[in-house]
């Protein structure tokens, strides 16, 4: 191979998220939307239950990374300190560092949109849908994406990042930070779905996950078990539903 070529490479830097001094979690991540991730990652990981319970917040930048500072109401903080859970995670990878197996497989709530419904028309053009929300996967062609479909208007919101993980964690902080639920729309990923991210969109209270890869057993189980309707496999207009397909008019026909 000869020559070179010259392009957009991904960013990614350490992002420490520190909740009253102490730090959380410490994640490679793309530096945009960063006050996003840390409250979607807040809330994701049970750090907090709802946005008020932040009292403050600031974005520090450093020579090494950036530092997302949040500052928890006193009762989160003294619930945060009696499970601290301290991360080291390299992109791709949520489970890293985690202190105990147990919390690897937390409880979960149970999702209930009982209003929600989609078209199989919908459902399956949206990871194309969602690629016109990419513009940082256009320059780079390396990072991730999340994005939020609503019954009937496309995909209202997206976000980027080189870690899966993270672009959701941007995206549950981006629509709390909008007052958008969760439960009003599906969640649109450009990755395979493993059991974290049905994790994250079950505390979101996501009714629909939409993906253009296939996936694990986990995550099926998972999503069976918190009422979440899983949409996988979706490309060239076709795409296979796997759980509760109540929430898909025709789900035979995808």
């Amino acid at each position: 191979m000869s020559g070179t070529a010259a392009r957009i490479l991904a960013e990614e830097v350490p992002v420490a998220i520190t909740c009253n001094g102490s730090t959380q979690a410490v994640m490679m991540a793309t530096p945009a939307d960063l006050t996003d991730f840390a409250f979607g990652f807040a809330l994701s990981e049970g750090f907090v239950t709802a946005l008020d319970q932040i009292e403050e917040h600031e974005l520090v930048v450093h020579d090494t990374g950036v530092e997302a500072r949040l500052w928890l109401a006193e009762d989160r903080a003294a619930a945060l300190g009696a499970r601290r859970r301290a991360m080291a995670g390299p992109v791709g990878c949520g489970l890293c560092g985690i202190d105990s197996l147990q919390q690897a497989l937390r409880d979960l709530p149970r999702v209930a949109a009982p209003d929600l419904r989609f078209a199989p028309d919908e459902l399956t053009a949206a990871t194309e849908a969602l690629r016109r929300h990419q513009p940082l996967h256009d320059q780079t062609g390396a990072v991730h994406a999340a994005g939020f479909l609503r019954p009937g208007q496309g995909i209202a919101m997206a976000r980027e990042d080189v870690g899966r993980h993270n672009a959701l964690d941007k995206l549950i902080g981006a629509l709390a930070r909008a007052g958008e639920p969760a439960a009003a729309g599906a969640v649109v990923m450009t990755s395979r779905l493993s059991v974290e991210l049905i994790q994250k969109c079950a505390i979101a209270g996501a009714g629909v996950i939409v993906a253009v890869s296939a996936p694990t057993r986990m995550a099926l189980d998972t999503a069976e078990a918190a009422g979440i309707t899983v949409v996988a496999g979706v490309r060239n207009g076709h795409g296979q539903v796997y759980t509760h397909p109540w929430r898909v008019a025709g789900a035979g026909g995808l």
